[in-house]
């Protein structure tokens, strides 16, 4: 279950926290989530030093006949000029990002994420970088049942597609010690694409 563009921006529940550093912003997602009495249909908007990242978390515990669902997930606009794509997912679990034109399985030379997961880009170079920092690929190697890379939404009040990067988890994740692992890892790969960016310019 990925995210729409239609739950990025209208959402009329949607929560705001903001802060200039991961510290700051995490005191307060995780004073909320723990006076919070729905946090199985919890949405927020986390602004980190000018870093806009959504977070949605939807529990559906079922009942009688009907079998529950659970997700979390990530996500944030990039600018995206040279149109990087990456997507992995770990061997075996079937993902929806990585069905692009173009993109090839690469290795991105980390025996242990390399070998829990496939990695799908069409620029290897950096999809190297973003696995530079080894808590990233901690929460990477770990986690099951995912997808994360980079897809193309329709964006509200626009004519053309924008580039998102998206971590969609099949599992609701509420312990915020658990969510905070995920949103930094997230959050470094998000500052790594964006740091692209400003090479881009210093090359142009």
């Amino acid at each position: 279950m990925g995210l729409s563009s239609t739950n990025l921006y209208t959402m009329e529940t949607q929560k705001k926290f903001s802060g200039k550093s991961e510290a700051e912003v995490w005191k307060q997602v995780e004073a909320d989530l723990n006076k919070d009495d729905d946090v199985y249909d919890y949405n927020a908007i986390i602004e980190q030093d000018g870093k806009k990242i959504n977070l949605i978390i939807d529990i559906d515990l079922g009942g009688g006949f009907e079998g529950g669902y659970a997700s979390t997930g990530f996500s944030a606009e990039i600018t995206n000029p040279k149109g990087f794509r990456f997507a992995l997912h770990q061997d075996g679990f079937i993902d929806d990002i990585g069905k692009f034109l173009g993109m090839q399985d690469v290795e991105v030379g980390y025996a242990e994420l390399d070998k829990h997961l496939i990695i799908k880009t069409n620029d290897e170079g950096k999809v190297k970088k973003l696995f530079t920092h080894k808590e990233v690929r901690d929460v990477f190697e770990k986690l099951d049942d995912f997808d994360f890379g980079i897809r193309m939404h329709s964006v509200e009040h626009g004519d053309h597609k924008q580039s998102f990067l998206e971590l969609n988890i099949e599992d609701g994740v509420t312990e915020p010690a658990e969510l905070r692992k995920l949103y930094s890892a997230f959050y470094s790969v998000l500052d790594t694409i964006d740091n692209f960016k400003e090479e881009t310019i210093s090359s142009d």
